[in-house]
């Protein structure tokens, strides 16, 4: 459970002004540590979340890679502390999202999903990214009747199951070994031949007997009549499709960045991702971007961090100097 969830009643979260020194855009890892750089600097700023404060990160049943937990730490628990750490500094936290950024000579209209136009001197654009479909038949028919994006939140449905897990990055293996905590089988079905995941995630995945690979695949169809009954597996090497009974299909091929509100605003790679300077400074004077919406090599809590405290620390600078040219 957040803090947001327990102390702030949604219908208390609207922002107290129109006119910020920073908004930022998403309440995950990075936008919460912008936050506490900016917050610290006593600038006045709103962080806006549409979905879930604490971003992706929140559903993580541990997170063992962020230093200073050697044990580790659940996401919830470390994204609600970043969330109050946030709070103590003045940072206001209200639950809408951004649909467009507009310049206003040297300021920034944010407009959001409640139809407000926020105004403020800089921005930080930390939304994150969204799970890549399937785009087979069945998905969205029955998503979330047997089809999931989050092993966390549903996989205790499926105990004693027998379940598919696609994809081979850490996200795909780490909810696989995660998954046999509740399925009695669990099919990891990847397209290729070989893992992308961790070294250290592939040495338990491959240790533990309920988890079986299933290589050079592709699921092709997801069948079953009120909910998820089984799926149809075609190997991409033999070109020959298989049915399979299955209880429930977890998809986990990657994340697409959420890039949308701000794709005509400033420059994005080939990917789609925002393009930044060491700075995280955009091409537009006074916005900025950090975390996993930017285009970078590795996109961890620990980077994340670092995007965002390199982003409030940047926005302190551009105001500091904005103010210096007005005098």
């Amino acid at each position: 459970m957040l803090l947001s969830d327990l102390t702030i009643d949604k219908a208390e979260q609207k922002p107290g002004c129109d006119f910020y020194d920073c908004v930022i855009v998403g309440g995950g890892p990075a936008g919460m540590t912008a936050g506490i750089y900016t917050g610290r600097a006593k600038l006045k700023t709103l962080l806006i979340e549409e979905k879930a404060i604490g971003g992706e990160i929140v559903v993580a049943d541990i997170v063992e890679n962020y230093p200073g937990f050697p044990k580790g730490i659940s996401g919830s628990d470390l994204t609600s502390a970043m969330e109050e750490q946030a709070r103590s500094f003045g940072v206001e936290i209200c639950e809408i999202g951004a649909t467009s950024i507009e310049l206003n000579g040297d300021n920034k209209v944010v407009a959001t999903t409640d139809d407000r136009k926020i105004t403020t001197k800089t921005v930080i654009v930390a939304a994150g990214t969204q799970n890549i479909k399937l785009e087979v038949p069945g998905e969205k028919l029955f998503t979330g009747r047997g089809v999931s994006y989050c092993a966390q939140c549903d996989g205790a449905f499926f105990k004693d199951r027998e379940i598919i897990v696609i994809g081979g990055g850490d996200t795909a293996i780490g909810d696989a070994i995660f998954l046999t905590r509740f399925a009695k089988k669990v099919f990891v079905v990847h397209r290729r031949d070989k893992l992308r995941a961790e070294k250290i995630l592939q040495e338990r995945a491959f240790s533990i007997p309920s988890i079986e690979f299933i290589w050079d695949s592709v699921i092709t169809e997801i069948k079953g009549k009120k909910t998820v009954e089984g799926v149809t597996i075609k190997n991409l090497k033999t070109n020959t499709a298989a049915e399979k009974r299955i209880d429930g299909v977890f998809i986990f091929i990657g994340n697409r960045p959420n890039t949308g509100f701000v794709k005509d605003m400033v420059i994005l790679d080939e990917n789609g991702y925002i393009v930044t300077d060491g700075e995280m400074a955009t091409n537009q004077p006074g916005i900025f971007a950090a975390g996993d919406i930017r285009a970078k090599m590795v996109r961890q809590v620990a980077t994340a961090v670092g995007d965002g405290a390199m982003a409030g620390s940047s926005v302190q600078r551009y105001i500091e100097r904005m103010e210096m040219v007005k005098k």
